[in-house]
């Protein structure tokens, strides 16, 4: 039997890039998935089905609580449970925290950081009658070190606050809560932006940029029975950046390093 059979996944930011990877990978795997988004998402779902798989999709603004409310009395109604849900929605800018408008920083932490945190609010209820399950949410590494997106990083660095709290409140519920940190990783995040792609993966000790489904392999482990004594983790998939970025673009500018696998 595959890992989720018969299993209710939702996933918000499922219209496209990772979403709807992990959409995909879910509903290979036997899930229902529910894709949601402020996007039309008729494509991704028509998608997911032509190859095979099961999915739905709602709108949902994720930063509005009725929109929430919507859409899991929703799931409730037609499915009877839910087992996962992936808090992959988010936005950010490119500017430092000088160039950032209140208006921006508002709209940033509105949905990384109060969208999460209205999702878990909303499903926990849900997930607990169907026996527990898993909340998976989507971080970066904007949220382990300084990022030049001051906004943005506030929101990564305030949802790893949130989920912990979340882990050890969710966790009498049979409810565990993680999250996965990914690096640069080709999306529509970072869509258009090559030089920033060029830099961040020169400083990657792989060497390369991330996937999505470098990313969604992760999440689908985490929600997963695999993970079951798994909760209130931080798994970093960024190709070795956050821990050798400094030294791999000190060893690519010294000729006379001679280190490595020869």
């Amino acid at each position: 039997m595959s890992r989720f059979e018969d299993r209710v996944v939702l996933i918000t930011g499922g219209a496209r890039g990772l979403g709807l990877e992990e959409g995909t990978r879910f509903a290979a795997e036997g899930a229902h998935v529910v894709l949601t988004d402020v996007l039309p998402g008729t494509a991704a779902v028509h998608e997911i089905c032509a190859g095979g798989g099961d999915a739905s999709f709602f709108q949902l603004d994720v930063s509005s609580e009725s929109d929430w409310k919507a859409v899991v009395e929703d799931v409730g109604r037609r499915f009877g449970r839910l087992d996962v849900l992936v808090n992959n929605a988010g936005v950010t800018t490119r500017v430092g925290i000088m160039k950032t408008s209140p208006a921006d920083w508002e709209r940033i932490l509105r949905i990384n950081l109060t969208g999460p945190f209205l999702g878990i609010k909303a499903v926990a209820p849900l997930i607990s009658r169907s026996g527990g399950g898993s909340i998976v949410n989507i971080g970066s590494i904007a949220g382990l070190a300084g990022h030049f997106t001051g906004a943005y990083a506030a929101s990564k660095w305030g949802l790893r606050g949130l989920s912990h709290s979340a882990a050890r409140e969710l966790a009498s519920s049979n409810i565990r809560v993680n999250m996965v940190h990914p690096g640069i990783v080709i999306s529509p995040i970072v869509s258009g932006d090559e030089q920033f792609i060029n830099v961040m993966s020169a400083m990657t000790p792989l060497g390369r940029p991330g996937s999505v489904s470098d990313i969604a392999g992760v999440v689908l482990f985490l929600a997963s029975d695999e993970a079951g004594y798994i909760t209130g983790q931080e798994v970093i998939v960024d190709g070795g950046f956050t821990t050798g970025g400094a030294y791999n673009r000190v060893v690519s500018d010294w000729p006379e390093y001679e280190g490595g696998v020869r």
